[in-house]
Parts: C-alpha cells; sequence; structure tokens
C-alpha cells in the first residue's frame, strides 16, 4: 500500500505504522497478537493543491476488497482491517462522500472503519519502504498498479471540490455556542447540544414517511434514510439502522437507573436519542428512537440539489410496499 500511494502525483512522503493503538509504542509482535487493537496503517503527507483527498481514496479504493472483514490478499487479522483514520476534522465530510459513491457500487455493506486518528506508531525500520528493500515481498496489489498511480494525475474540480468542502467544514468547526444556539431552534439546542427530549407523537418526523434522507440539523452530515424508516408507535421517528455505522456513535446512559444505548451523530457529537432492542427482527431487531429536533429531512426531489446526490443510491431500488 505505501509503495502503490507514495507513487500518487502530489504525494510529498509516506511511512508505515500503526493506528489508534490501545498499547504505547507496540512492536509488529504485539500488533500480530491481536491485543493492541492497531491497524497497519500507511500514513500520507500530500499537498492539497496538487492531489485532492477525494482522488487518493479512489485509488486506495480501486486496490482492496472494501467489503473483506479484517483481511487483504493473504494476509488475515483485525490489524488488516480497512479504515481512513484522519487528523483534521475538515476531512471528514469529504471521506463520507467518498464512500457514498463506493457503496453505490456494493450490495453488501462496506468494511471501512472511518475515525479520527488517536494515535499514529511508526513501524520498525524493516518494514519501512517494503517493497523497495525487498521487490521480490510479498504484495496484494498487482503490479501493473504501479503503474497506473504513476501515471494518474487529480482532476482540478477535484481539488478545487475538496478544498470547498473543507472551507464549509472550518466554518461550521469554529462556530461558537452562542452563534449556534440562534441558528438552531430552542428545542433543537436542548435536544441535540443539552441531550433533552422533545414530546412524542407531536413532533415533526414521528409520521413523516415521504422518500429522502435524514441529515444531523447541527453538521447537515447524513445519518438516517426514510428506507430504514417505521411506526414503532413509541411516538417519536424510528429507523432500523443508520445510513452507515460510520454516521452515529454510542454512549451508555444512566440517567433513569438504568443502563439505555444513548445515540450521537459520530460527526458533530449532538445528541440523536437512543437505541432500543425491541424493533423488527426481520431487519436486524433495532429501534434507532431519534428526536425529530435532531434531525432535517431532505425529499428525495432535492438531495441532489442540495449535495447529498451521492446518496441516492439509497433509493436505485424500488420501495417495498
Amino acid at each position: 500500500m505505501e509503495h502503490y500511494i507514495g507513487k500518487l502525483s502530489g504525494v510529498k512522503d509516506t511511512e508505515v505504522g500503526y493506528a489508534n493503538s490501545i498499547v504505547e509504542r507496540p512492536t509488529y509482535k504485539e500488533v500480530c497478537s491481536g491485543a493492541t487493537h492497531a491497524a497497519e496503517t500507511v500514513k500520507v503527507t500530500y499537498d492539497p493543491e496538487e492531489i485532492s483527498l477525494s482522488f487518493m481514496l479512489e485509488q486506495y479504493f480501486a486496490i482492496i476488497d472494501p467489503t473483506s472483514v479484517n483481511k487483504q490478499g493473504n494476509d488475515r487479522g483485525s490489524q488488516y482491517r480497512t479504515g481512513i483514520y484522519y487528523d483534521n476534522p475538515e476531512d471528514r465530510p469529504i471521506i463520507l462522500k467518498a464512500m457514498a459513491r463506493l457503496q453505490s457500487k456494493y450490495k453488501v455493506p462496506l468494511a471501512i472503519e472511518v475515525l479520527p486518528l488517536t494515535n499514529f506508531y511508526p513501524a520498525e525500520a524493516e518494514h519501512q519502504d517494503y517493497l523497495e528493500n525487498n521487490p521480490g515481498g510479498y504484495c496484494h496489489v498487482p503490479v501493473e498498479m504501479f503503474g497506473q498511480a504513476r501515471q494518474a494525475k487529480a482532476p482540478k474540480e477535484s481539488i478545487a471540490g475538496d478544498k470547498a468542502v473543507r472551507e464549509r467544514e472550518r466554518a461550521r468547526l469554529s462556530e461558537g455556542s452562542e452563534a449556534l444556539r440562534k441558528r438552531l431552534t430552542p428545542m433543537q439546542y436542548k435536544v441535540t447540544q443539552q441531550a433533552g427530549t422533545e414530546a412524542p407523537f407531536t413532533n415533526e418526523y414521528d409520521k413523516h414517511f415521504e422518500e429522502g434522507i435524514y441529515v444531523d440539523v447541527v453538521s447537515g452530515e447524513p445519518l438516517f434514510s426514510s428506507r430504514d424508516k417505521y411506526d414503532s408507535g413509541c411516538g417519536w421517528p424510528a429507523f432500523t439502522r443508520p445510513i452507515t455505522g460510520n454516521t452515529v456513535k454510542e454512549n451508555s446512559d444512566f440517567k433513569l437507573g438504568y443502563e439505555r444505548k444513548e445515540v450521537r451523530s459520530a460527526g458533530s457529537g449532538a445528541h440523536l436519542g437512543h437505541r432500543f432492542s425491541d424493533g423488527p427482527k426481520s431487519k436486524g431487531g433495532q429501534r434507532y428512537c431519534i428526536n425529530s429536533a435532531a434531525i432535517r429531512f431532505v425529499p428525495l426531489s432535492k438531495m441532489a440539489e442540495q449535495g447529498y446526490g451521492a446518496y441516492m443510491y439509497l433509493f436505485k431500488t424500488p420501495k417495498s410496499k
């Protein structure tokens, strides 16, 4: 992977190592044991004026099986899981849009995790520039792909597109609590920022079943599809699953004296609601009980014009009755 990515025009440096380890400075032997939870990773330093992150991700996707769990080629183990670990939060929407485009080509869920980079430890010297020093060494990437990487050139519109996304996300991330309070309604602020709960049965999306997606009211990040929404009778919007596992995160909530699974937006951290295990068994048995005030609906007819065209794949097949 390092050899391949390093040949892309605009990539200035690569280094292999271990990402998101729960053990400080792990050794290769420790990582292979599975005890560190680390992923074998390539650190990429690049010039965003020469190559876009969107384009690099396309090249990355071209040489992996994105549906494979804990393995690539002949390599097996959790350290070989596929993942994208970002150290700039402005990159997150770029990554998610690239993932949506990729998901549109597959009928099964992608197995690529998208997470902030919490740590990175360089691997031992013998692992750096491995194919440069061991031309006959094993690699799951076909040899001809290295030549294609050397010739690949990021389109100017891709570079400009990434820049625009980062500027929008930078503005949102710099938004203070008072500005956010002014932008949101009192109920939206109470729910998303103070973990409040709106009244059941009278909220906006409880009985709403139009085709489209529901996005984070704070960040605009896509969270749920109308195809996964159902009438649970609980009084709040209920979904069987999020669009992808990368869009939400869960915390333990003991406010009522027993454990519930609180659901928050992985991107903005906004409180959304709770997850329960009493959903339709035919669809996984989960019920994501979400406050209407935490989400905004984007109808299918307006998804493309509002920048959510990459998620149109969700509605390729006719809606089941």
